[in-house]
């Protein structure tokens, strides 16, 4: 049975562009391949929280030891690292938000991304610890931004996956949306297309 993890970031939650567009591919996979079980981690409704000084104690073993506070903390964490090592498949609907990914999707990775636990550091450098898996990235853009110099949140969505073991990440994306009705539908249609494409080489 294949298990999907689906990060939905979008503030306006399954109503947003990314949601829906990640919520088609899900359910043409599981019409596809019945049984499939979804693990949706909402990180705006379910709040994973930003980091602060305590936080990052906790999850980087500044503190000596832990307060009741703290190890709410890594809990969290460890069970946040607990759902990716368990997904067959990653799903990600990714708006843009003033040129970059929501903060509630970097404060995700800020609670995963753990040395020892993810990631460690060897004499040739960084090595990730999570095995590698397909992650299919849904990101909607208001305007034209692919490809530009302030379009950071696809370098940023590699690299961080990179750096955590990841290497199969790939994007559909929606570009154009704010700026009228056609150039929205024609997006859409565009990426309808895409998503059938990734669907066929999983």
């Amino acid at each position: 049975m294949t298990r999907i993890l689906y990060l939905q970031s979008s503030i306006f939650g399954d109503q947003g562009q990314s949601s829906q567009m990640a919520t088609a591919f899900i359910e043409a996979y599981q019409a596809r391949h019945p049984g499939t079980e979804v693990v949706v981690r909402d990180l705006v409704n379910d709040g994973v929280p930003h980091l602060d000084l305590a936080r990052a104690g906790a999850l980087r073993g500044f503190a000596d030891s832990l307060d009741d506070e703290q190890k709410a903390v890594l809990a969290l964490s460890d069970a946040l690292v607990e759902e990716l090592r368990a997904a067959d498949l990653v799903v990600v609907g990714l708006p843009m938000y003033n040129f970059g990914v929501p903060t509630q999707f970097k404060a995700w990775f800020d609670h995963i991304a753990r040395a020892g636990v993810t990631f460690r550091y060897t004499a040739d450098g960084p090595e990730g610890l999570v095995a590698d898996r397909p992650v299919r990235v849904f990101a909607s853009h208001g305007g034209f931004h692919v490809g530009q110099p302030h379009e950071t949140s696809t370098t940023f969505i590699k690299a961080i996956f990179g750096f955590i073991g990841i290497e199969d990440v790939r994007f559909i994306y929606a570009e154009g949306l704010n700026i009228s009705e056609d150039v929205k539908e024609e997006a859409l249609e565009k990426a309808r297309v895409e998503t059938e494409a990734a669907l066929a080489a999983l």
